[in-house]
């Protein structure tokens, strides 16, 4: 019960200082075939990760970033990754993040096959109060393909801005596909 109050005063924190961030940022996204080899006028591609998407102000979500991925990245002014996989980060993504000053927290949550195991409470909630403290924004959520584990996270988020259960399980499962697992939606 403890955790919940501490969890919800920093949920409060947060909603309190959302209007002191700009509510995003433009950028110019080029879209591109590859048809054309060679074919490179200067510009620079900005190609978001795998299942990027906004989840709140100064809060995004994605699937493992690729070096493809980095310039577009930067334009987002990221201060933080939340990795939400036991594999040690990519030594290319490490030189991204030393490089940009963006703090990595991971919490290395297994990916199971299996559709009924459960997700560790306990790092699920040290991993959200790093997403409710805004001095840790803008903040990318990530994990391999964006889906399980980065769902989870959101949905556990979802929870706090008191959405119906429905409408977390809605989202989970636009970015989750097919491979929703029972599991992950016992929030």
């Amino acid at each position: 019960m403890q955790v919940a109050a501490e969890l919800q005063r920093a949920h409060h924190h947060h909603q309190r200082h959302k209007q002191d961030t700009p509510m995003c940022r433009q950028i110019q996204l080029t879209i591109s075939d590859h048809t054309t080899a060679g074919d490179d006028d200067g510009e620079d591609l900005f190609i978001p990760p795998l299942n990027f998407a906004m989840v709140d102000n100064g809060i995004f979500r994605s699937g493992f970033p690729e070096p493809a991925n980095f310039s577009f990245l930067q334009t987002l002014g990221l201060r933080s990754i939340i990795y939400l996989c036991p594999e040690p980060y990519p030594e290319a993504n490490m030189e991204f993040l030393k490089s940009n000053g963006i703090k990595l927290f991971q919490f290395g949550i297994e990916g199971h096959k299996e559709p009924f195991v459960n997700i560790p409470e306990d790092t699920i909630r040290e991993a959200l109060k790093v997403v409710l403290d805004v001095r840790n924004h803008p903040v990318i959520i990530h994990c391999k393909r964006g889906k399980h584990r980065t769902g989870c996270l959101v949905g556990c988020y979802r929870k706090l801005q008191k959405w119906c259960l429905s409408s977390v399980f809605d989202e989970y499962q636009r970015f989750a596909a097919a491979k929703a697992r029972v599991s992950d939606q016992s929030l």
